[in-house]
């Protein structure tokens, strides 16, 4: 049973630890995974996490500090945006592109994480997680073809893997569907504006207002 302080990033008491490293999935999807690396490895590839269970902690510092200037924002084209003179609405909206709100974050739900080679990245190069490094002449584009035709045998889909006019596309991010599902189905605006009491939020006012547009736009995506 996941509870809502685990769906939305305040709790760790789901996840177990992949091998020696930092990374944590549930334990279901970490065996999926360490399946899928496997067969990776048998085709030529060292699929590797970037980024797997990212508290919610973590994810306010990246939605604060961007919301405030303090971290790049960028287009839909992945370039860097000025958003000084922009208004809450326009700022969330740009933020909302590549970034999810604080519990709001399916890395949260320990059934997520971003992938690549780190044998494919060019030296000296560092991993920037965007999508012209997953496709065609970019350094991950052998390996996005291999996810392409393999991930749904070990239980795996990209969530974000068209532009439906919310989330930018992200071919990295896997999910691993059983249970991401029923995290999905868990989920509510209720749920996120109950972890957002009492935390600091930036541009929260307008937030919390328009959750119900925000929502079915940017969160609830299909399973």
């Amino acid at each position: 049973m996941i509870t809502n302080e685990m769906l939305t990033g305040r709790s760790t008491a789901h996840l177990v630890t992949l091998g020696d490293g930092p990374h944590r999935l549930q334990k279901q999807a970490a065996e999926a995974f360490a399946r899928m690396q496997q067969a990776a490895r048998e085709a030529g590839f060292d699929l590797q996490p970037a980024s797997t269970f990212r508290d919610f902690e973590r994810q306010q510092a990246i939605w604060n500090g961007k919301f405030r200037g303090e971290r790049p924002v960028l287009d839909k084209d992945s370039q860097p945006l000025d958003i000084s003179g922009c208004s809450d609405a326009e700022r969330c909206g740009f933020i909302l592109r590549w970034s999810a709100l604080p519990g709001a974050s399916r890395h949260h739900w320990g059934s997520d994480l971003d992938v690549y080679d780190p044998h494919l990245l060019p030296e000296g190069k560092t991993l920037q997680l965007e999508p012209w490094e997953y496709e065609q002449g970019g350094y991950f584009y052998p390996l996005n073809c291999w996810m392409s035709d393999h991930m749904a045998e070990f239980g795996f889909f990209r969530p974000y893997a068209e532009d439906r006019g919310g989330v930018a596309i992200e071919p990295w991010h896997l999910s691993y569907r059983p249970l991401a599902t029923l995290c999905a189905a868990q989920l509510t605006p209720d749920v996120l504006i109950s972890a957002w009491q009492g935390q600091d939020l930036a541009g929260s006012d307008w937030i919390i207002s328009e959750i119900a547009t925000i929502f079915p736009r940017f969160i609830a995506l299909p399973t």
